[in-house]
């Protein structure tokens, strides 16, 4: 049986302003925006090109067995991947997105990052996997599934 890890909530203290600065600013698209069940509003988002989404939403947390509601700004070392990450670089900060600038830790691919963090401090890093360019995951798990 495969599992599969498709929807992180994330807290967020205004799920308006998270869901504009995500879709304006991030680029991620608005899967859903709506009221789900009485009571409970749920915004989806998923990164291009990414099979797992961010939930925001009110009651989220009501779902989920935990006796502790994360903080908003709580979650840190969300991690993004793109296969340039220049051309990332440019693209976020011509979206308005206050980005540091790519560190390469070491000449391997896999070790260059760059950081930001969204309006409630939930922590982010994007790592450039070269290799995604000639090998996209979706054509990974696709001939993993076959085999």
């Amino acid at each position: 049986m495969d599992f599969t890890l498709e929807v992180i909530p994330l807290p967020v203290s205004d799920i308006d302003r998270a869901r504009d600065f995500y879709r304006d600013k991030v680029g991620f698209h608005v899967d859903i925006d709506q009221e789900v069940m009485p009571g409970m509003r749920i915004v989806q988002l998923t990164p291009p090109g990414s099979g797992c989404s961010i939930a925001l939403g009110d009651s989220i947390w009501d779902m989920t067995k935990g006796e502790t509601k994360p903080e908003p700004g709580s979650y840190q070392g969300l991690q993004l991947c793109v296969a340039d990450i220049k051309a990332a670089h440019a693209e976020l900060t011509e979206r308005g997105l206050e980005i540091s600038e790519p560190v390469q830790y070491t000449p391997d691919d896999g070790a260059t990052f760059m950081y930001f963090t969204d309006p409630d401090g939930n922590g982010w890093s994007i790592q450039e996997y070269r290799r995604r360019a000639t090998e996209p995951l979706h054509e990974l798990l696709s001939k993993q599934a076959s085999s």
